[in-house]
């Protein structure tokens, strides 16, 4: 079992494919610009937080087993500071791939300093992520913009729901 998952962990981080800086720093440049039209509320709340995580592009895919991988970068003051990838394993019903984008919202210096200072920060572990979802007239929850850190996931077709941040390892890396 061991051996299959990590066959598929491979499978997906091949299909991904380790990108260049330059080409993170595009893929996230419009993802922020793609988040900024979806969600006015999440684009004002990005405005106050100490730091965003980017992840433009993490496939999902899975047959029985799953596993996904996305690589971005580490915003602090609208200035790429550090490059991550973020990786999942899942078992369970599934069939199927899916692209989409991911955002982590750090709101106060403490969370942002904390996740810095981690090595292999894993959500749900090292740090809860309230994921965001949008009430009428695409208002945030209320209660979801008090959290330290708030996590969006969203395709080009909108704000994804159902879906969620706990599992996912995210580990700097050297480009």
């Amino acid at each position: 079992m061991r051996a299959l998952f990590s066959l598929l962990l491979i499978v997906v981080a091949t299909a991904a494919g380790a990108a260049s800086k330059a080409e993170i720093n595009a893929e996230v440049r419009e993802a922020l610009q793609n988040f900024e039209k979806q969600t006015s509320s999440g684009h004002e709340l990005s405005k106050k937080a100490s730091g965003m995580l980017i992840f433009p592009n993490v496939i999902k895919a899975g047959v029985g087993i799953g596993g996904e991988y996305g690589e971005g970068a580490l915003l602090v003051k609208g200035k790429t500071v550090a490059y991550y990838n973020i990786a999942a394993a899942s078992i369970g019903l599934q069939l199927g791939a899916q692209a989409r984008s991911q955002i982590v919202l750090f709101m106060t210096d403490k969370a942002l300093a904390d996740f810095r200072k981690s090595e292999g920060w894993k959500a749900g572990v090292d740090g809860s992520v309230a994921l965001a979802t949008l009430g009428a007239g695409g208002a945030l929850d209320t209660e979801t913009a008090k959290q330290p850190i708030i996590g969006f996931i969203f395709s080009n077709k909108g704000l994804m729901y159902n879906l969620t941040f706990e599992g996912s390892k995210i580990s700097r890396i050297t480009k």
